[in-house]
């Protein structure tokens, strides 16, 4: 019995197949164009998007829209538990990997109700949105966007050497001081522009972070959305086992 007799469900098979594809083809190298592909493994082509879709998550391919899709070697995983807030860059230089910053696009606005109700302050607030994606290994893995109240970071601030973490600047600069932060996590499909600067698929699944960072006077200074590519981060949680009551 060959390997792919073993997956009796279609989808398993078209999975074991396309496993077996990329494991033999050389990082770097293009797969067989989508429509060619799908003929090959007897599927539609919406199939096989999903299928790969999947691959992608894992950091095994590369889909780029109208060049095509391209294995990816093996690449190192930012992993960290949650207990701890720490910033990209931060988790990079602990295991020595190096990261960037890609494009930089910081824009005033007026707080809306979701950002206004976030930061506890009334609507049409000032407010400064930085956006910018980072890459590691050659490639836009996170795209993070971070809105905070004008009187707590400028935009002139956020030009004048900024790294990429707004955390790490505001730690750096010691004021306001820091407590904790709020978040929620969830899996969503990515919108077009994320995922234009992601260099994705429009709709592939990316793991988001909505978060506020709180000061010990319990203010909230800064809401965040982050994206990630989910096979570049491994985020883990320790939990304590309680007592039944």
């Amino acid at each position: 019995m060959s390997q792919n007799d073993s997956f009796s469900h279609p989808y398993q098979r078209l999975q074991a197949q396309l496993a077996q594809l990329i494991a033999s083809t050389p990082a770097g190298e293009r797969l067989p164009a989508e429509p060619d592909l799908a003929r090959q493994m007897g599927v539609s082509r919406a199939t096989l998007r999903e299928a790969m879709r999947s691959f992608e998550g894992q950091g095994l391919i590369r889909r780029r829209q109208g060049v095509g899709t391209f294995v990816v070697g093996a690449s190192p995983v930012i992993e960290t538990g949650l207990e701890v807030l720490e910033s990209i860059e931060s988790l990079a230089n602990r295991i020595g990997l190096q990261v960037s910053m890609g494009d930089l696009v910081t824009t005033r606005i007026q707080a809306v109700a979701e950002q206004a109700e976030a930061l506890g302050v009334p609507l049409g607030t000032p407010l400064v949105q930085v956006s910018r994606v980072i890459h590691t290994g050659g490639r836009p893995v996170a795209y993070l966007v971070d809105i905070v109240p004008e009187d707590v970071l400028s935009s002139e601030e956020v030009r004048g050497g900024f790294t990429g973490s707004v955390l790490d600047l505001l730690l750096k600069r010691g004021e306001p001081q820091l407590d904790h932060s709020v978040a929620d996590i969830r899996a969503v499909a990515a919108p077009s522009d994320i995922a234009r600067a992601l260099e994705i698929q429009r709709g592939d699944v990316l793991l988001m972070f909505t978060a506020r960072l709180v000061t010990r006077d319990e203010r909230s200074v800064d809401y965040s959305l982050s994206y990630f590519l989910p096979g570049y981060f491994h985020f883990h949680v320790v939990r304590r086992v309680g007592e039944i009551h």
